[in-house]
Parts: structure tokens; sequence; C-alpha cells
């Protein structure tokens, strides 16, 4: 690229609201991204999740890498020296090199992991500690804490078939790595993979989607934003024709602002990259807020649902604007807003360079704290005689939106609605890629939680699927005396 077409470009670029040190960078091939989204996966098991480097490249990137690429990189000690990784523990570092592009992140403590820009070595915003004011979780009894009660379970329940669902959800090549079965508020199932303990943070991705309309709706019940309220982003009101300042918060929890992301299926070649938005966002090291809300509209809000990231990004660009107003720091704020509330001592939640949380995939909590979620949302939003989410909020969320074809999609929440999982059709979900699952039964006063790693996503679709029908028999059956 020229210097004077260059500069044409960055000044097209600074008119739309694309800023940032990554947009001086001449474009780059997909394979380049997919080498940046190995790394922070890569450094997230590692220094996040505790897991070992080889397990984690052969388990969780083929998310990004093709099959072919992460058997280079799984033999990179055999002579290949166009495929090589660098871990150094002292510096929280991962560097991945593959076809002559390198991708590197940094753990960052209770931020976790953020991509470096090419040829940055730096992040643009300030770490902050992110600290609890919960006592040991021991001290305290589950869902507040993680010490068991030892009273009798509910007499209806048939617990051989409770082990049996655990054990169906393990089965095969899965990979699943936690299973919790909540029932009447107690935990009635629970067991973890090799390696994994109930305080191990593990790979999250799109649940945090449903973390973001649980963070929304805690600011909604304070009064700061209104779900039927016209998104509060400054730049789609400026002109009265923009089309976008129609979008409404509740549009954007459906999915259906009808703003053009590309998604997988649909290759971006506009912004001259061969990748589509849906990915870069997670691999192109970018202001991810910024870059979802400057693209322009391809539906008129609330009559095409669509699945796609800029929707909850947005959501998570009016949360950080809320909080920052409120003179909260934007990045500790969910420890206080939410988690401190509800149990949860630690929960990563993985911002972009420029310190935006990508909570459309970079989250890391552990089957506990997803459960706890979800048992927030079988509440009614309602924890220990505190209301945290507002009135009808989980009915919003649970509701199939009508901008959808089908009814499988409410409010950044999966809606069973097609019957897909053995479960009621009056089931929501949070859902995330390599088999992460909340199920939320209100009909049975049931949450699940099932996390694993993105190799056995196949295989755990079938076994969790077999599990969730042995848990709907298990509570279904005869009480018992005793």
């Amino acid at each position: 690229m020229t210097k004077g077409l260059r500069s044409v470009v960055l000044v097209w670029f600074a008119a739309f609201g694309i800023v940032g040190p990554v947009w001086g960078q001449a474009p780059r091939a997909a394979s380049d991204f997919a080498v940046m989204g190995a790394a922070k996966v890569l450094c997230s098991a590692v220094f996040t999740s505790g897991r070992e480097l080889d397990e984690a490249l052969r388990n969780s990137t083929s998310i990004f890498l093709a099959e072919s690429d992460l058997d280079l990189l799984m033999s990179r000690g055999d002579d290949q020296s166009d495929a090589a990784i660098t871990l150094d523990r002292e510096a929280g570092t991962v560097q991945v090199t593959l076809h002559g592009y390198t991708g590197r992140a940094k753990y960052y403590g209770d931020q976790g992991c953020v991509l470096f820009p090419p040829g940055f070595n730096r992040v643009f915003f300030e770490p902050v500690s992110v600290e609890t004011t919960l006592p040991d979780a021991m001290s305290q009894l589950w869902p507040m804490g993680d010490r068991l009660p030892d009273t009798p379970l509910p007499p209806e329940l048939d617990r051989e078939k409770i082990k049996e669902a655990v054990d169906a959800a393990f089965s095969g090549d899965s990979l699943t790595m936690g299973f919790v079965v909540v029932y009447k508020g107690r935990i009635v199932g629970e067991r973890y993979g090799e390696g994994i303990t109930k305080d191990t943070q593990l790979e999250s991705w799109s649940m945090g989607k449903s973390l973001t309309a649980t963070l929304l709706g805690v600011l909604v019940q304070q009064g700061h934003v209104g779900l039927h309220d016209r998104a509060p982003v400054a730049s789609w009101h400026e002109d009265p024709e923009d089309p976008r300042s129609r979008i409404r918060v509740s549009d954007l929890l459906r999915m259906s602002s009808g703003l053009h992301f590309t998604n997988a299926s649909q290759p971006s070649y506009e912004w001259g990259r061969n990748m589509a938005d849906h990915f870069y966002v997670y691999t192109g090291a970018v202001d991810a807020f910024t870059h979802s809300i400057t693209r322009p509209v391809e539906f008129p809000p609330n009559t095409v649902g669509r699945y796609r990231n800029c929707d909850p990004l947005t959501i998570g660009y009016i949360i950080k604007q809320t909080v920052e107003k409120l003179g909260e720091n934007y990045l500790a704020w969910p420890q206080k807003g939410l988690f401190d509330r509800i149990g949860i001592r630690r929960q990563v939640l993985e911002p972009d360079p420029y310190g935006n949380f990508l909570l459309t995939g970079y989250d890391y909590g552990t089957v506990r704290n997803w459960a706890r979620l979800g048992l927030l949302y079988s509440q009614d939003g309602v924890w220990e005689e505190e209301r945290i989410l507002p009135e009808g909020w989980a009915e919003f969320v649970s509701t199939p939106a009508p901008g959808w074809d089908r009814p499988v999609y409410g409010g950044q929440f999966w809606v069973n609605g097609d019957g897909r999982w053995n479960l009621p059709k009056s089931t929501y979900y949070m859902s995330g890629a390599g088999g992460q699952h909340v199920f939320v039964v209100p009909s049975h006063d049931l949450v699940v939680a099932r996390q694993g790693h993105r190799r056995g996503a196949r295989a755990s679709a079938r076994v969790l699927n077999v599990a969730l029908g042995k848990i709907i028999d298990a509570i279904d059956r005869e009480p018992v005396s005793q």
C-alpha cells in the first residue's frame, strides 16, 4: 500500500469512528487472525485455567485453527521451523508463530489474557485488581458459599438416576470438564474432569452473552437504563435520519438490531480482510465496541433475528458508558454490582486491548459460578430476598424474540422452543462454543450447568441430551417415603 493510499484509508476509517494503532497496519490474511486467536486461547488456558499448554492446544484452539495447522503446532519440536509456541511463565505471555504469522497475548491477572495488536507489546487501558468482599467460600453454605448442607435431599428425587445422568454427561469423547445439577436450590449432582476442580475458571465462550444481559439487567433494575428505550449510543442520535437511532435496548437483547455484521457463513471482504466480523472482534486486537457501534443498518430493528456479536457488544458499550458515568471503575464493577451479591468470588472477564469486555466469548468462570447465575434466573432475579434483576426480566429473556423465524432465541438467552433438548419447551439457556451450557427449567425448579473443551463439542451434545433426559426422569418419578 502506498503512503498516499494508506492515508486515504486511515482517514476513511476515522470518519467511521474506527480508530487505534491496529488500523495503521497493512491488511492481514485470515491465517494471521487464526494465529492471534490461538495465542489468546492458549494464554487463557495456561494462566487463567491452569491447564497444560499442549493439552489446551489440542483441545481448545480448533475454534480458530485448522486441523492441519494444529498438527503442525503439536509437532513443532520435530524440526518444524514454521511452527513455534513460546510460553514465558514469568512474563505471563504466549506467542504463537505459524506460516510466517505471529500472535502474542499477555496475562493481566483479574483481566485474564489480552491480545496485543501487531507491532505493539502493550495494552491501551490500565489493568486493575478485582477484589471480593465475601468471606472464604467454605465458611458459607451454598449458594452464597461452597459448603454443601448435610440435610436429606428432596424425597421425590431418584438419586440413582441423577448419578446415571452425571456419568452420561462425561461419557465418550465429550471432554466434559464440569457438570452441576441444582434442584430446588440444592446441588444434587456434581462431577469434574481430570485436573479440574470446583474452583477452576473454565472457558465459557458465548455464555458471556447471557452474562452481559444480566449485567444490563442490574442497571435496568437500578433505573439507569430502560429496557425499551432507544439505545443510548450517542453517535446514533447525532443525525435524526440515522436509522440506528430507532434501535432499542430490547432489540439489542433480542439479537434483532438489524446491524450489518458478518458471521462465519458470510466472510467479509469490504474491510480489506478475509475474516467475518464475528471472529474479527476476537482475533483482530481492535476496539470491539467501536467496531460494533459503527456498523451500518441492514434490516429495520426488531424485524429480523440474526446471531451477531455486534448486539451484545453494543450492550457492553452501553454498560461501560453507564457505569463510568456513575463514577464506578468499569473493570471492577461486575464484581461489586453482581458477583458479590450472588456468591461469586471470582469470574474472569477478558477485555480487548482497549479495555472493553469481550463477553461475547472471552469469559472464564467455574461451573458453580454459572450454576449460581442460572439459579438467579430460576428465582426470577431475586437472591436471598433482594431483587437484583427487574421483575419480569427472566420472562423477557426467555420469551421467543418476534424477529426470529423459529422460537429458539429470547434475550441473549436461547430458548428450547423447538424441543432440541430433552427438556420442557419452556426451558431457556445460556450457550457457548464447545458445549458450554446453563439450562434453566422453571417447571422443574431445575438448573443444569455443563462446561467442557472445544474438541469434544459434537460428542458432548449427544451425551448431554441423554443426561438431561435422565435428570427429568429422576425428578418426575413418584415421591418415596423416608
